[in-house]
C-alpha cells in the first residue's frame, strides 16, 4: 500500500503516507460546500504536477551538474462544470537570476518536466498551459 485515508468528518480527511508517516489533510473548496482550510483533492492534483515536474527537472539538472534551488512554480488549477472536474492547470517557472543557461539546456530540461510522470498520468482533455521564464543575460 502507499497510503491510508480517513474521512475526519466536515468534508475533511487524513491522508498518512505509510512509508514515511507524513500526514496531508485535505478540505472541500469553498464553491463546493467546504472550509477550503487545507488543499482540496482537485488542489494536490494541479500541484502534484508541479511537484513532479520539479523533481525530474531537479534530477535532470543534477546530471547535468546544474543547481536549480530556489525555482518557483506558480499552479492554477482551472475547474469546469458538467461535469465537475479539473479542466485545465497552467504552470508557470520561474527561475532564480544567476541560473543561465544554455537554450540547448533549458531545452533538455524543459523536456524533462513535460514528459514526468504526472504529466503524462494526465487526461488529454485536461489543457495544460506550461510556461518556463528563464532569465536572460
Amino acid at each position: 500500500m502507499t497510503s491510508q485515508i480517513i474521512y475526519k468528518g466536515a468534508l475533511r480527511t487524513e491522508a498518512k503516507h505509510l512509508q514515511s508517516g507524513t500526514i496531508i489533510e485535505t478540505d472541500a473548496p469553498l464553491d463546493n460546500q467546504g472550509k477550503a482550510e487545507r488543499f482540496s483533492p482537485t488542489d494536490l492534483l494541479a500541484t502534484s504536477l508541479g511537484n513532479c515536474m520539479m523533481t525530474i527537472m531537479g534530477i535532470k539538472a543534477r546530471d547535468m551538474e546544474t543547481d536549480l534551488t530556489n525555482t518557483q512554480i506558480d499552479i492554477t488549477k482551472i475547474m469546469k462544470a458538467d461535469p465537475r472536474r479539473v479542466g485545465g492547470i497552467k504552470v508557470i517557472f520561474h527561475f532564480p537570476g544567476h541560473l543561465i543557461l544554455t537554450d540547448k539546456e533549458q531545452t533538455i530540461l524543459q523536456n524533462a518536466a513535460l514528459t514526468c510522470p504526472v504529466a503524462k498520468s494526465i487526461h488529454p482533455d485536461i489543457e495544460l498551459d506550461v510556461k518556463f521564464n528563464w532569465p536572460t543575460a
